[in-house]
């Protein structure tokens, strides 16, 4: 019997009155919010779910997200998280390809929730409000006595991820798969313990946000406080107020609180680490942020398949700024080229990945399976190499790569050299089609505050610090960069 449930219990009986989850003035102990999950389980059953069903939670970064999804791991069910951005016919498709009974969502997505559920023919439960039953009313039922007996293998949570083309596919992550991913990976990367204050602003929903502010929280014990929507401005109010020791971000939101003008003005002494994952961090932004708040940023890698945490820098070796780090506890990684044979060392060739932390399967999606997970390996998609000191880096995605005129074009290291510029506080590289060259190579990039730049300038720059293939020919301005639930630069729309 293993359930990832059972880290909040244990939670609840070591440190009954400890709070775990802060809102604004709301703040939850661990005994209040086992006995919400408890109760919660108990509504299920009654309501005939059963264990091993799925149970759809399209909940923002509120407390009703965390006792849904310890009600539903109470009950021996299955949570499937989904991006609260998601339009009506999404949600019909992900309740109906998850096959899940139930949808828990948020009044403020009422209206694609409820049609989406209605379509899918699946009933609604608001988390709050006045639209129907709600999170509360489950919560209040008789509480179970304990866990639902599952075990390790069987799937605790679908993550849904949307990959570059076709429908997104449902990943299946074990209790064993996150739990280990939470209790024993997260720990040893940053210092977890009982008096960590954690910032959640990264979505619950998302894998990043999920496991290693949510789940490696309870599991130590700690506290965190969220914040549903990421501005700059209320993320420092909330350190400070807080007393936040842990922020974990993707790049974009780093580049918000490094660039936002009051950020001096708060109280930040008790930040000790922070964690970037999601995306590649730009190497000049990562040395601005310490130096302007002298903590360090140590970067990782993983994704929704890998639980998600599989390489990161840490605290126990030389951390590479710009690299993913090295595998966490108990995952192998290895760059392989086409036939899924290692290349020399420094080469460059697919990041692939094995270990306690793979994903059991793509629900429903044998075809996907034989693709990603062959010979013993997940494969990840992404272009990287490995030094001499069993250090990772990341190269590119193998989707992203752009191939001018025969020659392989990456589009991080082009970005790279765009984020050196100082005008420059956003930027992403695509390649479109060409006559002549196949594919030219695009920048689309969002300018700092007060900083002016034209396209021809920043052409020159560029040609100056790159080689003549690699320099972008064609630059287009915008406000801001498309971006995510998490804040990831989304390629996929630019290139619309």
């Amino acid at each position: 019997m293993l359930n990832l449930g059972s880290i909040l219990q244990a939670g609840a009986h070591e440190r009954a009155d400890h709070p775990a989850v802060v809102l604004g003035d709301r703040r939850i102990s661990y005994a209040e919010l086992d006995r919400a999950a408890r109760g919660v389980a108990t509504s299920l059953r009654e309501r005939g779910v059963n264990p091993g069903q799925q149970v759809a939670l399209m909940v923002p970064n509120v407390p009703e997200f965390t006792i849904a999804y310890f009600g539903i791991l109470y009950a021996g069910c299955t949570v499937v998280p989904l991006n609260v951005l998601l339009s009506a016919p999404e949600v019909e498709y992900h309740i109906e390809d998850s096959e899940a009974v139930l949808l828990i969502a948020h009044p403020l997505f009422a209206e694609p929730a409820r049609v989406g559920a209605e379509a899918a023919g699946v009933p609604v439960v608001w988390s709050d409000g006045d639209l129907g039953e709600t999170v509360a009313e489950l919560a209040a039922a008789e509480p179970v006595d304990a866990l639902f007996p599952t075990n390790p293998d069987d799937t605790a949570v679908i993550l849904y991820t949307s990959g570059t083309t076709g429908r997104p596919k449902g990943a299946e992550l074990t209790h064993a798969n996150l739990l280990i991913n939470c209790a024993l990976v997260v720990p040893r990367l940053v210092p977890v313990d009982r008096k960590q204050v954690a910032l959640a602003t990264l979505p619950l929903f998302h894998s990043f946000g999920q496991t290693c502010i949510q789940n490696a929280t309870i599991a130590a014990g700690g506290t965190f406080t969220l914040l549903p929507r990421f501005t700059p401005e209320d993320a420092f109010a909330i350190m400070e107020r807080d007393g936040v020791t842990l922020f974990a971000g993707v790049p974009t939101m780093y580049f918000a609180l490094l660039h936002h003008e009051g950020g001096d003005d708060f109280d930040l002494s008790r930040l000790t680490y922070c964690m970037c994952g999601g995306a590649p961090m730009p190497v000049e932004v990562m040395k601005a942020f310490e130096e302007k708040f002298s903590v360090p940023i140590l970067e990782g890698y993983g994704l929704s398949e890998t639980s998600p945490v599989a390489s990161f820098n840490n605290l126990e070796q030389e951390r590479k700024v710009g690299s993913i780090g090295y595998p966490v506890w108990g995952v192998e990684m290895a760059i392989l080229d086409e036939n899924d044979q290692p290349v020399p060392q420094g080469e460059r060739g697919e990041i692939c990945i094995r270990g306690h932390n793979i994903m059991k399967g793509y629900w429903k999606r044998p075809d996907a399976n034989a693709e990603t997970l062959r010979n013993g390996w997940f494969h990840s998609g992404d272009v990287g190499r490995v030094d001499e000191d069993g250090c990772f880096w990341i190269v590119d995605r193998t989707k992203d790569m752009i191939i001018r005129g025969g020659f392989n074009v990456y589009p991080r290291e082009v970005e790279e050299v765009l984020y050196e510029h100082d005008a420059i506080v956003e930027a992403a590289v695509i390649g479109v089609e060409h006559q002549s060259h196949g594919e030219e190579i695009k920048a689309i990039v969002a300018l700092a505050a007060g900083h002016s730049v034209t396209a021809e300038e920043l052409i020159a720059w560029a040609r100056e610090r790159l080689a003549a293939y690699k320099y972008p020919r064609i630059v287009e301005f915008l406000d801001t960069l498309p971006k995510g639930p998490t804040g990831k630069i989304l390629k996929r729309e630019l290139r619309k």
